[in-house]
């Protein structure tokens, strides 16, 4: 099961979040100091929390400056949600469930009080049966029942079928819902009666099928809701303050364990954390580091010592081996330095101890290492730990991972959230431009608290009144681009981002078919406007790079590919224009070269058919169309549409003209750049 829509209300510093959007692999949550991101984290985790995570504390959770509504009874707490979460179901999900319930979503809730606290239902999922399904058929089927009935057959000679239906149906209305005893009586009248039914009539046999499966099915339904409700992912929040301690004595640990006077909540979990990894507790460490040696003689007592003290040397170095492995994909993922930075947990009579060998041969504790050091094993450790019994279903909630990384180790720290996503859902939230990739603009939500009366608000397009909750995705755009900018012999200039998705994305598409192969050593360049093409072409041109450069064919590329500065810089030849390969449309943009497509994405998203509209009008471009026709439309939006779809399509599912067209495009990109 996967989250697919997320949305906060009457939470600590939010008012309403509105729906957020949540990508089925990773999400990333941007914004500055103060917005409101640990808290929506916070917030998400309750949907459904670990065991052994506090609930949510009215006093402290609900708004402060609405919470006098509680006090004097203006709003009751039981009528008050806080968190809903809609759910996708996955291939494991549908085959515990009927296929007609398959294509359903799964909606859960919470509340501040009720009998329950959690709320369920389905969604897109077949109407539950009510009495007006039911009536015409059951009165039908009574009266030919009716026609079959005589006295000498009858066991109670004063009622037909129809009185005993009646009996059962007179106080229930259109709307009653059919389940529990209502279902019961329904059930028991057509089977006690069914000997009524003239034989080999197919028909009233079909309506009697049919009316036992309507007065079963709202049980069935209820089934699936049950089954679903079990299948919930848990969320798991990481703090980023969690810590390992580079020794830990594990008698006094075992002693505030039992005692259950832990030091620092978050060192004691990573210290926690670090023995579940290990598999064993700090009891049963610390009784090994005070077991004496057997008598000599003693054989069985020395070999069953002997076996629990390998058991724990074994344990310690398989949990070395896993840690250094990881760490050493973000601390030096293309080093030479192969043996560097080598973990070691080892237990020396009380003492457990962290500590790392460098590639000298040479033993520091873990606290004698970087900050950024100690934060990714300490990272590693709780991760790994809690997999063993609570990852297998569940979200990972990552609240600003890896501040104390330089920012190039975030780049590499960036691929392990890639690579964690890939087996549990992630949302992190972060204000490092280091952590968003240039090709991830898609799955970012900008979080923004402009006041506190409107309180924390999540954009799902990268939009914000606030220009500290966009200064990340700026820098990591900006840092790409400056790392990238002469990096590649050939570069392809496009008009904007959105360019760049279309061409990015439906070269994936061709090339994993085999139609058509983007050079993959041409970087792709967008300049955030037709006018600032020029710009780019002319910098990457002085540096002795092959440059090409892609513009629409409406008012802004016309004028863009008419600077003589331009066509002096790249020629004619290397100015591609969107008319070359769609000549049906009059002032083509790069989207005419995925007009059906479009349209169908454009039917789903913003739930607006334009086919007979674009139908008719061939040559007009079909942004125009779609800004006319469709309310709310978004070129980004439509964008970032696409490159989901295009996560979940093949190329095939394109049509044959929109293939050609793109192939055209890529053969000539190559060609021009080659």
């Amino acid at each position: 099961m996967r989250l697919a829509q997320v949305r906060v209300e009457n939470f600590r510093s939010i008012i309403d979040s509105g729906e957020i959007d949540i990508e089925s692999l990773k999400t990333i949550l941007v914004g500055p100091n103060e917005a409101g991101k640990t808290v929506l984290l916070r917030a998400i985790q309750l949907l459904q929390k670990p065991n052994d995570v506090p609930d949510f504390d009215l006093l402290r959770d609900f708004p402060r400056a609405k919470y006098n509504d509680i006090t004097t009874g203006v709003i009751k707490p039981e009528n008050v949600n806080f968190v809903t979460g809609q759910f996708t179901l996955d291939e494991a999900d549908k085959a515990l469930i009927p296929p007609e319930f398959h294509i359903c979503k799964y909606q859960l809730w919470r509340k501040y009080g009720g009998p329950h606290k959690h709320y369920h239902k389905l969604i897109d999922a077949p109407e539950r049966i009510v009495y007006s399904k039911l009536r015409g058929d059951l009165l039908r089927l009574s009266a030919h029942m009716d026609k079959q009935f005589t006295v000498e057959d009858s066991e109670n000679p004063s009622k037909k079928p129809s009185e005993a239906l009646k009996i059962i149906t007179e106080k229930l209305t259109d709307s009653t819902d059919i389940s529990g005893p209502i279902a019961g009586f329904l059930k028991e009248w057509l089977e006690n009666h069914y000997h009524f039914l003239q034989e080999g009539n197919k028909s009233e046999e079909q309506r009697f099928e049919d009316l036992i499966n309507k007065i079963q099915f709202n049980a069935k339904r209820d089934s699936v809701l049950d089954i679903l409700g079990k299948r919930v992912p848990v969320f798991i929040l990481f703090s980023n303050y969690f810590k390992v301690k580079p020794s830990i004595h594990l008698a006094h640990l075992a002693l505030r364990i039992e005692q259950k006077i832990l030091d620092d909540e978050a060192y004691d979990y990573g210290n926690l954390c670090l023995l579940k990894l290990l598999g064993f507790t700090a009891k049963e460490l610390s009784e090994l580091g005070n077991t004496k040696s057997p008598d000599l003689h003693d054989s069985d007592a020395l070999k069953v010592y002997r076996d629990r003290l390998d058991t724990r040397s074994y344990k310690l170095n398989a949990a070395s081996l896993k840690l250094t492995s990881e760490i050493r994909s973000v601390w030096h993922p293309n080093s030479e330095r192969a043996e560097a930075d080598k973990l070691q947990v080892r237990c020396d009579g009380q003492y457990l101890k962290v500590v790392v060998e460098d590639d000298l041969g040479v033993e520091v504790e873990l606290d004698q290492r970087s900050e950024g050091f100690q934060w990714l094993v300490s990272f590693f450790v709780v991760f790994f730990a809690e997999a063993k019994d609570k990852h297998s279903n569940s979200i990972l909630l990552l609240d600003e991972p890896g501040t104390s990384l330089h920012g190039l180790k975030q780049r590499d720290f960036r691929q392990t959230i890639t690579r964690l996503a890939a087996t549990n859902q992630t949302i992190f939230t972060t204000h490092s431009p280091f952590l968003v990739g240039p090709d991830e603009l898609d799955i970012v939500r900008v979080v923004e608290m402009k006041n506190r009366t409107e309180g924390t608000k999540v954009h799902t397009t990268i939009s914000s009144s606030d220009p500290a909750g966009l200064l990340p995705l700026q820098e990591a755009l900006g840092y790409d681009l400056a790392s990238s900018l002469f990096a590649q012999e050939r570069n392809l200039i496009l008009e904007g981002i959105t360019d760049y998705w279309y061409i990015e994305s439906t070269a994936q598409l061709l090339r994993s078919s085999n139609t058509a192969d983007l050079n993959e050593k041409i970087a792709l360049v967008f300049a955030n406007s037709a006018g600032k093409v020029v710009y780019y072409a002319t910098i990457l041109h002085a540096h002795k790079l092959k440059v090409a450069a892609l513009l629409d064919s409406d008012a802004a590329g016309d004028q863009a590919a008419q600077q003589e500065n331009l066509v002096h810089t790249l020629g004619n030849k290397n100015i591609l224009r969107t008319k070359d390969f769609c000549a049906d449309v009059l002032k083509p943009e790069i989207e005419d070269l995925l007009r059906p497509t479009l349209i169908n994405i454009v039917n789903g998203t913003f739930g607006k058919d334009v086919s007979t509209i674009a139908n008719q009008n061939p040559s007009r471009p079909i942004i125009d169309i779609f800004t006319k026709e469709v309310s709310g439309f978004s070129k980004y939006k439509l964008a970032k549409a696409y490159i989901r779809w295009t996560k979940d399509h093949e190329a095939n599912d394109l049509s044959e003209k929109e293939r050609q067209q793109f192939s055209s495009l890529i053969d000539r990109i190559n060609k021009s750049l080659k």
